[in-house]
């Protein structure tokens, strides 16, 4: 009896796999041979070459290498850098001879009009001296750069060619999770290659990359891809492949791409003006985490955090301070911090428009004038000296009263001096040189009246310090303890 219910079992799990295998041929699997038929075409090898000067200092620069092998993660953009003509590879000069070099990369683009207008990754051709285009034909012309976003990372370029076969642009906010996508590119150089995966996620934020909701997909990426495009099953191009997270260098199914929306706009602007234009508030922004809520007295914590305010800025002329949380801005619902650089980004530069906020626990609407975001961030301040050691306070500070000149550096803001960081201050990570500009909702007055602030919290209470370090604003939650 055992042996004729194992049979039937047997029997059962070969028919099961046959159906399996019969389905998958019949075509419930995706077949990308269609797509790489008619679209590899689309897709362009580019090649960059930079003259290095080198000032012999004894170290051989390979400008965006991968970074230390020691760092366990990181995120990368791949070209492919360090290409023959580097020194000690045939090239000029040598790691002392202080002489010039040529330096080659590869990455990847595509068409996007029939008279050879090329979108790319504004790091593929980021201060090159060349860029040369090779078709899928194997024609080769020298492009030229229309413009480039290092703020999106997209570039858009020029050959003079006509007649040449354009991408389909498609629609990344109809991509699904789970959906099949696929890339083709150049990895390491192999010219139309395809690879397949899918969307493992969308509006992905990524560190430093404020303005791109990027798509994350398993798509096995490597070096050289960078700049390519990324399809659907329908032939469209949904997204521009940017970016991998890995610990070799290599793929290892974590690859970013720039939504193709985005991408077409940046391209339109550069090609209009060779320039990009986006709105600005003048604000230091942060995640609002569950601790820093609480101690703003708020029951959840969606929103951005304003850790610093401009001054003179558009927020500054708009009376948006320090410790305010934007919920909505232009009638866009802010839920995380990444939103708002995105919404304020995408915002016409002189629009006034309703910025609605928690203030001490009170919601308010504020009518903000949206700016236009400079083009080079301002120099960062000198670091301020450590003052002499003085008692530490409550949460493990030892702080001094800033001087007039180190007031004038904060545009006369008020602030202390960390001369000394331990205890729950230093595991929060705040640290000597660093000043503290505000506790809470207020600002720091002196140091007298910041540790009578302190020891006025009772144990188990959660403080939020608003601490500036160089340029950048930020607070730290600390929780009060014994």
């Amino acid at each position: 009896m055992l042996k004729s219910w194992i049979s039937v079992v047997s029997v059962a799990l070969t028919l099961s796999l046959s159906s399996f295998m019969q389905s998958a041929v019949a075509g419930n699997l995706p077949d990308f041979t269609e797509l790489a038929e008619k679209h590899g075409q689309e897709v362009v090898n580019i090649s960059v070459t930079q003259v290095v000067h080198n000032a012999g200092t004894g170290a051989m620069p390979f400008p965006g290498m991968p970074d230390d092998e020691d760092i366990p993660e990181f995120f990368k953009r791949f070209g492919i850098p360090g290409m023959p003509g580097m020194p000690g590879q045939g090239g000029q000069g040598g790691q002392d001879g202080g002489q010039d070099y040529k330096s080659q990369s590869l990455g990847s683009g595509f068409i996007i009009s029939a008279d050879g207008y090329i979108l790319t990754n504004a790091h593929v051709v980021n201060e090159a001296d060349e860029v040369l285009v090779k078709l899928s034909d194997k024609r080769e012309f020298k492009a030229k750069i229309i413009g480039a976003d290092k703020r999106t990372d997209v570039a858009l370029i020029k050959i003079e060619a006509t007649n040449l076969p354009k991408a389909t642009i498609g629609d990344p906010a109809a991509l699904k999770v789970g959906e099949w996508v696929a890339a083709i590119g150049s990895p390491f150089g192999l010219e139309n290659t395809m690879t397949a995966g899918i969307v493992s996620a969308k509006g992905r934020a990524l560190p430093q990359e404020n303005f791109v909701p990027f798509i994350q997909t398993d798509v096995a990426i490597n070096p050289g891809n960078s700049g390519g495009p990324l399809y659907n099953l329908r032939g469209e191009v949904v997204g521009i492949n940017s970016q991998i997270y890995s610990r070799s260098g290599g793929s290892m199914g974590l690859s970013f791409s720039i939504p193709i929306d985005v991408a077409i706009d940046v391209s339109n602007q550069l090609k209009a003006s060779g320039k990009i234009t986006r709105g600005w508030l003048g604000v230091a922004i942060q995640e609002l985490t569950k601790e820093l809520a609480e101690s703003f007295g708020m029951k959840n914590n969606n929103g951005a955090l304003i850790a610093n305010v401009e001054k003179n800025g558009p927020a500054d002329k708009g009376n948006l301070e320090a410790g305010d949380v934007i919920t909505k801005f232009d009638g866009k619902l802010i839920t995380s911090s990444n939103d708002l650089p995105r919404a304020v980004g995408a915002t016409k530069p002189g629009k006034v428009v309703p910025v609605e906020i928690v203030r001490k626990g009170a919601v308010k609407t504020l009518k903000v004038g949206v700016g236009e975001m400079p083009n080079d961030p301002n120099d960062a301040a000198p670091a301020a000296k450590p003052a002499p050691k003085m008692e530490a306070n409550k949460i493990g500070l030892t702080l001094k009263d800033l001087t007039p000149p180190q007031k004038k550096k904060l545009n006369g803001k008020n602030g202390l001096l960390v001369a000394e960081s331990t205890g729950a201050a230093a595991q929060a990570g705040i640290r000597r040189g660093d000043v503290i500009l505000g506790l809470n909702n207020s600002e720091t007055q002196s140091v007298e009246t910041f540790n009578k602030q302190i020891n006025a919290v009772p144990a188990g209470k959660t403080i939020a310090v608003l601490v500036q370090r160089g340029e950048s604003t930020l607070y730290v939650p600390i929780k009060i303890t014994k």
